[in-house]
Order: C-alpha cells, then sequence, then structure tokens
C-alpha cells in the first residue's frame, strides 16, 4: 500500500538545543500534505475503507482532521463530507472546499456536527471517519515513531494532547520499535487539559467546556486508549497557559521560519519554557504537529493579545 502521508524532516533546533544545553530534534509533521500528523492516522483509515468498499466518507471535524480527510478522500477519488460546527474558522472551511471536499455547517459545537455526521453515515456506502478514536488511526500515526527508531537516538517523546490519537500513536510506535522505555511528556493546554484531569482523576472525565485558545485540542473527554497508555508506560501529563503556546509559536516562526498553531505550541512550550518535567532528559524528540488554523494574521492577532505576557517572560 502506497501511504498518503509523506516521511517528514528530522532537524535539530540548534538555537534551544544550546540554551537548554540539550540535543533537542524535531519531527516536523507540519510538512504534511495535510498541514498536520493526521493525514498518517485518517489517511491509513481511508485507505483501508476504500478497499473495503467504502463510497463516501464522512468526517465531524473543526479543522486538521477534517482537511486530512479531505486530503485523503480526494487522493483516493472518493466522496468526502466534512461537517463543521459553526464555530469553524471561514478560511478553514474554505480550505477544505477548495481540495474538492463537501463542507457542511451543522450545530454550534463539535459534539452537535458529530450527530449530523452519524446521521450521514446511515447512508449506504458511507463510512464515519472519526477525529482520533480508531485502531487504524493509531496505526497510521504510530509510523511518526517507525520513521525514526533506529535512526536517532532520544530519550524522550514530547507532544500535545487533543483528544489522544497523536500520543496513542506515538505509545505503540515505541513499542513496537522496542521502544517501549522511552517516556512520553504530553502537553495540554489550560482549558483544554482532559487527559490531564482524567489521570488527576484517575477516570476519564468529560470538561464542561473548551476555554483555550487552541481550539483544536478542544477533546473534552480524550480517547480511553490513551488514557490506558498512561497505566501502563511512563507518560508525563504537563499543562502550559495559552500565553505560554502561543509564546512558542513565535519563537518557533522566527528560529525556524515555520508557522504552527497554538495546538503545536502546546508541545513547543514544554522546551521553550524549559518545564521541570525536562531536566532529566538530554535528547528530546519534538512531534511538531504543525495545523491549518494558522496564518501571519492569526499570529499577529495572538501575539497582540498576549503582548503583556511576551514583554514580560
Amino acid at each position: 500500500m502506497t501511504h498518503l502521508h509523506i516521511t517528514t524532516p528530522l532537524l535539530e533546533h540548534r538555537s534551544l538545543s544550546a540554551s537548554l544545553d540539550k540535543q533537542v530534534w524535531l519531527k516536523m509533521e507540519n510538512n504534511q500534505p495535510s498541514g498536520s500528523f493526521k493525514l498518517r492516522g485518517i489517511g491509513l483509515m481511508c485507505q483501508r475503507a476504500a478497499e473495503q468498499g467504502a463510497k463516501h466518507f464522512v468526517c465531524p471535524s473543526g479543522g486538521n482532521a477534517g482537511f486530512a480527510a479531505a486530503v485523503a478522500g480526494v487522493a483516493l477519488g472518493l466522496q468526502t463530507t466534512i461537517v463543521v460546527p459553526q464555530t469553524t474558522h471561514e478560511s478553514v472551511r474554505a480550505a477544505i472546499r477548495a481540495i474538492g471536499a463537501t463542507v457542511i455547517v451543522a450545530g454550534s459545537v463539535w459534539d452537535e456536527a458529530n450527530q449530523e455526521a452519524l446521521r450521514l453515515c446511515e447512508q449506504p456506502g458511507a463510512v464515519y471517519i472519526p477525529p482520533f478514536d480508531h485502531a487504524d488511526i493509531w496505526d497510521g500515526n504510530a509510523t511518526t515513531i517507525d520513521e525514526v527508531a533506529g535512526k536517532l537516538d532520544f530519550d524522550v517523546v514530547i507532544c500535545s494532547v487533543g483528544g489522544g490519537g497523536l500520543l496513542s500513536g506515538i505509545a505503540l510506535g515505541l513499542e513496537r520499535n522496542g521502544l517501549g522505555h522511552i517516556p512520553i511528556i504530553a502537553s495540554e493546554t489550560e482549558g483544554a487539559a482532559s487527559l490531564h484531569a482524567a489521570v488527576q482523576a484517575g477516570e476519564l472525565v468529560t470538561l464542561p467546556a473548551i476555554t483555550s485558545i487552541a481550539s483544536t485540542l478542544g477533546a473534552r473527554r480524550v480517547a480511553q486508549q490513551a488514557f490506558d497508555w498512561t497505566r501502563k508506560r511512563t507518560i508525563h501529563t504537563v499543562t502550559v497557559s495559552d500565553a505560554q503556546a502561543v509564546l512558542a509559536c513565535l519563537a518557533f516562526a522566527d528560529d525556524m521560519r515555520t508557522l504552527v498553531e497554538p495546538a503545536c505550541g502546546a508541545a513547543l512550550a514544554v522546551a521553550y519554557q524549559n518545564l521541570p518535567v525536562l531536566a532529566e532528559y538530554k535528547k528530546p524528540l519534538i512531534v511538531v504537529c504543525g495545523g491549518i488554523a494558522v496564518d501571519l494574521d492569526k499570529l499577529q492577532a495572538w501575539k497582540n493579545q498576549f503582548q503583556s505576557v511576551v514583554k514580560t517572560e
């Protein structure tokens, strides 16, 4: 099977490496054709569904998952419908339509868009493509680690967590490459930290609302699989503020000439803020998950919003 995703660059972040006295590595998932890591897992799920006779993909997502499903569906030549809530920015809707997928706006929040997607999937040949909670998605996301295993000496992986699809894939990838002993630092923004809340409570928790600027991390309840991994291996869950995530995005744009959204900034902030959890590690690998919900105007707006914080840090 030919993958829909590409093998992404592995770069050293030289200035961070120097300032932290570590070797900081970046897996540049923002370079995927869909703009984020999502194409790995969602692309694989779509390919397997197509092989089994799927005629129509339906994905409820206000952002990166929907765009990845659209890229996959168009590449496979199949009808693809992305169901977004009203909160999804018009620029994201336009980007999805521009590549040939259908966009339906349904409901004020993702849960309502999801209900419409499930209704559409009652049609013959229609297949529901979830944003993060499926074994095929974790299998595809695990290829992130497949690409670095045996080629890079790293002692911890840092990733952002929304619904937990990337975290589950990284954990699976480490296991299947004999690297199950390597810890993961799972970072969320305050106001979207459903994994951290679950770990603190010892059971899955549904957040009352998503209040973080990092809207693409906005899963009110993390996948069961992601929570299960925290009980089977070493996963440090950390939270950062929206300001810290945005600050990391701004610094990353300056350092690496690359735009990423605050959801990705959550992982980058672990290194840029030199969080205490990083102290014991010398060779961190950061998964730069990317994201399509970013452009120069939005970056400037975030900078203005957090200008006072930026000046004081």
